[in-house]
């Protein structure tokens, strides 16, 4: 079997972030099951994330977000890695998924239907996900509406299945001995390229 096509898409704003720790450990597992990993960092992406005219007329789409088409068509597996603010993504990568999964890319809806057409069918995905508060808390007070909106209303409406979650929290109390355990773990998932 060949390696494993593997895009890692980092949306956190603040490269100093815990998240750009996540990525580098998932690359370093990837890497070690000599698969090839490419990445995109939101942040260093020149585009507007706003999506002005929705769907009504056409915005020209800057090199960066053509660039992450083809890296998103060239990939077998797509990790997400984001912090959950607010329930949701950071801004700037809303603005990338408003600005980027477009339709006639990732979905076609179908003429005189309320169906429409999956592009990106045949890819997994990992969203990695870290939290102000315990993952569990997250789920059962609120119900995950971040993981809900990326897995379902997301990834599975452009045909990606299959979909695994990892959500790490609570982070801004915690301790470099919790920190460190979850980059081995998360390490683990890049070798397993999962």
């Amino acid at each position: 079997m060949n390696p494993k096509k593997i895009l890692i898409i980092n949306g956190h704003p603040d490269k100093e972030s815990f998240n750009y720790g996540i990525s580098e450990a998932y690359k370093k597992g990837a890497k070690s099951s000599e698969a090839e990993v490419k990445e995109i960092r939101i942040r260093e992406l020149e585009f507007n994330p706003n999506l002005q005219f929705g769907y009504r007329k056409r915005t020209e789409l800057e090199p960066d977000l053509l660039h992450a088409q083809e890296l998103i068509k060239w990939a077998d597996h797509l990790v997400w890695v984001y912090p959950v603010w607010w329930g949701s993504v950071p801004a700037i990568m809303k603005g990338f998924l408003d600005r980027v999964l477009l339709p006639g890319f990732a979905f076609k809806k179908r003429p005189g239907s309320v169906w429409w057409d999956k592009y990106l069918s045949g890819k997994s995905a990992r969203l990695i996900c870290t939290l102000d508060q315990p993952a569990w808390y997250y789920k059962l007070v609120y119900g995950s509406p971040s993981h809900k909106a990326m897995k379902k209303l997301t990834m599975q409406f452009i045909g990606i299945r299959r979909v695994r979650i990892t959500a790490i929290g609570p982070i801004r109390l915690s301790k470099d001995t919790f920190r460190n355990n979850w980059l081995k773990k998360i390490e683990k998932l890049g070798a397993q390229n999962k």
